[in-house]
């Protein structure tokens, strides 16, 4: 049995990791700020599912406050820790961006430190398959270039992988740095497709179709994610000992670091998922055609090849299954 700080337990990936660290007897101490960035009331519902589990504590608290951040490593030395809390969406970085440094670059650091000096044995973080930005190479590939976000959020993640890879080196901290890919299913963020168009079609209300449906996504069950983070968590890093300074591969290094995708490997097309909306509800979408927005990309698509080598993990759900249910929670969940 593990002792592992799972940040953003209140998040949507984080409430199902910690569900999984638990079922099967790892002690997980829950950490939360519970941001109103979207409806609290959903944060806590996943929190109750939590509460009363064997091994299980929760504490509220900001990544931001260093003295509480350092204070609660000191006070509970943990073995792992899965770094799920973040300011999350690229829209809304347009709007607030120091929401973003606040979380995702003051917040990682006060991660990093806590690792660092509290002998943490591996640290694995959410990064994003956003960094790919101007990147229009298909599939995705973690030796790919990603030099060029389209969104301060993406910045912040991109930050967050190098930021990991200098604690690697200098106090050979094992990290690994997680690529989602469109994280979709019960329980979901409210602010994603998947919620707002169910929410939509059932309410018989238009859906904003943006790039005008020309759109692809590596949309990804919440429990193939689940156990894709558990199962790398397992794998601590290490250096890879064919690394080579004068060709370097992005996704490794000679420190104990690693990036992997963690996508279903099968895009998607946006009116294809949205007829998978259509077939669970039994309604039919009314949509609204725009254009792209901004920060946006037209397409993502996740080579897991390195984490499927390593780890033996590959995404099992389809869509038309995960999408109907996602609707059968939210029928259930809001009594619709």
């Amino acid at each position: 049995m593990a002792k592992i700080l799972v940040t953003g337990v209140a998040g949507f990936i984080g409430f199902y990791v910690s569900r999984l660290l638990l079922a099967r007897g790892d002690e997980v101490v829950g950490l939360d700020n519970i941001n109103d960035y979207y409806d609290v009331n959903l944060k806590y519902a996943r929190l109750a599912q939590l509460e009363g589990m064997p091994n299980y504590r929760f504490i509220k608290l900001d990544l931001a406050d260093a003295v509480g951040m350092a204070d609660l490593f000191a006070t509970e030395k943990f073995d792992n820790v899965i770094n799920l809390a973040a300011q999350a969406g690229v829209r809304y970085s347009l709007v607030n961006p120091q929401a973003y440094i606040s979380s995702n670059v003051i917040g990682f650091t006060n991660i990093l430190e806590g690792c660092r000096h509290n002998q943490v044995k591996h640290l694995v973080y959410a990064s994003s398959s956003s960094v790919y930005g101007l990147n229009s190479t298909m599939p995705f590939s973690t030796k790919h270039n990603v030099d060029h976000p389209v969104s301060l959020y993406a910045a912040s993640k991109k930050a967050n992988e190098l930021m990991a890879h200098t604690y690697s080196h200098l106090f050979s901290l094992p990290t690994t740095g997680l690529r989602f890919f469109t994280v979709y299913g019960p329980w979901g963020r409210p602010d994603m497709a998947p919620f707002l168009f169910t929410k939509a079609i059932l309410e018989s209300k238009p859906i904003n179709v943006f790039n005008y449906g020309k759109m692809e996504r590596d949309f990804t069950y919440i429990d193939d994610i689940a156990e894709g983070v558990v199962k790398v968590m397992d794998r601590i890093a290490a250096s890879d000992s064919i690394w080579d300074s004068t060709n370097p591969d992005p996704s490794g290094s000679s420190a104990p670091y690693k990036i992997y995708n963690i996508g279903n490997n099968n895009p998607v097309r946006l009116m294809d998922f949205i007829q998978a909306i259509e077939n669970a509800t039994g309604m039919e979408a009314i949509k609204n055609y725009l254009p792209m927005q901004p920060g946006d990309v037209p397409a993502t698509y996740a080579n897991i090849d390195d984490l499927m080598h390593d780890t033996n993990f590959k995404p099992r759900k389809s869509v038309q299954d995960g999408m109907k249910e996602f609707v059968d929670w939210y029928r259930a969940y809001y009594h619709v």
